[in-house]
């Protein structure tokens, strides 16, 4: 064996089998413990956190695939008694999460392996193809296909690591929160909102008015904040090249620079953490100290996720052309929502039928308070409870807006809302 594997340990059986048909070789670099030997079996442990810190994982793109032969979660396998978690799909949960490592983005079956016994039929989840992190920073379009398995028992697996993903010509107005720290941000909203025309006093001429303002909102964004995170790479060298200035030749001048790049480069910073925080949907996060890289991951990891690439049809076959996937789109929705050719008889049922079905009847003050109109006290609690970073409304506003410019419309906000319950 020295021969062989020049510098390598093993260990072998033959202490309980002559012919010692098992032989396992490792490298210094795994500690390997061996707790059982038999003729038949060799049982050993190996130190998982040792190779991670010796590899290094974290630190550069990692892809693993192939037949792990073990299920993470009892919703990867097809029979419906196996509703527990085991140990060893705790274990291997855990050994991927220590190493930084989820699925990638996949189309096909969830089921990878099939025992093919008609008498006793049993579905899993045992191929991946995993990832970290910063395989996406290379790689934000890498798709994974799961193919049927032909002849084989497992499926086989392709990973496209360059999917062309359709694009929409126009998007959807969003708010970002981040502008409303933009100290031009309250003059921008009072005199495009007074622009916008005369005071509202319901939801249409609110909704004018806000679709009104948008305009100014973009040009905003796009002078000051567009491509953020190439506007701190700048804010960052122009600050590293003053504080050298600094040093070599102090003078009260290029103090006074390096003080505004500073104020210019955190206040940049903050802006594009708030940026990815909002895009990155994560709300448990409370503190910590420009978290960017986080949030980063997650937008990453939410776009590799949500976004449609390709649909399938009923027939089986597959789309990727933004044209066809609009069109079969629209055509879906149509006849989920649509008028139908032949539209069913129009049925009316009675109160008394509707009563009937339950035994619950409200109370004469309970209903008098649900029908009562709110007031703006009520209105005002509830709007400014509401999370700044959940994804706005149609009209692209999140709750963000409405509290940092309250003063200037909270006014015609209250007249619409109340307006809508009278």
């Amino acid at each position: 064996m020295d021969k062989l594997c020049r510098g390598w340990n093993f260990t072998s059986n033959h202490s309980e089998d002559a012919e010692g048909r098992i032989v396992i070789i490792w490298r210094d670099s795994v500690s390997v413990r061996i707790l059982h030997k038999s003729s038949q079996s060799v049982t050993c442990e190996v130190e998982l956190l040792q190779i991670s810190q010796d590899y290094s994982f974290g630190s550069a793109p990692w892809i693993v695939g192939g037949d792990f032969n073990q299920i993470i979660h009892h919703a990867e396998h097809s029979l419906a008694d196996v509703n527990y978690l085991s140990s060893d799909m705790v274990e291997l949960k855990a050994w991927l999460t220590q190493l930084g490592l989820y699925d990638l983005r996949y189309h096909g079956p969830l089921f990878t392996w099939s025992n093919h016994r008609p008498e006793g039929p049993i579905a899993k989840k045992l191929d991946r193809l995993l990832i970290n992190s910063l395989v996406l920073n290379l790689f934000p379009n890498a798709l994974a296909f799961f193919h049927p398995p032909l002849i084989s028992d497992h499926t086989p697996c392709i990973l496209d690591l360059a999917f062309k993903i359709p694009s929409a010509d126009n998007r959807p107005f969003k708010f970002y929160n981040y502008l409303s720290k933009h100290p031009d941000f309250l003059q921008l909203v009072e005199n495009a909102w007074a622009q916008a025309g005369s005071i509202v006093w319901n939801l249409t001429g609110l909704c004018w008015k806000q679709k009104q303002i948008k305009g100014d909102l973009k040009t905003l964004n796009r002078e000051n904040f567009s491509q953020i995170q190439k506007r701190v790479s700048e804010a960052n060298r122009l600050l590293t090249d003053l504080q050298v200035q600094a040093l070599q030749n102090p003078s009260s001048q290029i103090f006074e620079q390096e003080k505004n790049a500073l104020q210019n480069w955190q206040f940049l910073r903050d802006i594009e953490e708030s940026y990815f925080k909002q895009r990155s949907r994560v709300n448990w996060l409370k503190e910590g100290d420009q978290n960017t890289t986080f949030f980063y991951r997650m937008v990453q990891t939410r776009l590799s996720f949500n976004l449609i690439r390709t649909f399938l049809l009923p027939s089986g076959a597959i789309i990727a052309d933004v044209t066809q996937m609009s069109l079969h789109a629209v055509s879906h929705f149509k006849s989920i929502l649509g008028p139908s050719p032949a539209p069913s008889p129009v049925i009316f049922s009675s109160t008394r039928w509707v009563s009937s079905l339950t035994e619950f009847t409200c109370s004469p003050a309970l209903s008098l308070q649900m029908t009562a109109v709110p007031t703006a006290e009520e209105i005002t609690s509830v709007l400014f409870k509401l999370n700044p970073n959940k994804s706005p409304g149609p009209d692209g506003l999140t709750s963000g807006f409405y509290k940092a410019s309250w003063r200037i419309l909270g006014t015609e906000v209250l007249n619409a809302i109340s307006n809508f319950f009278t």
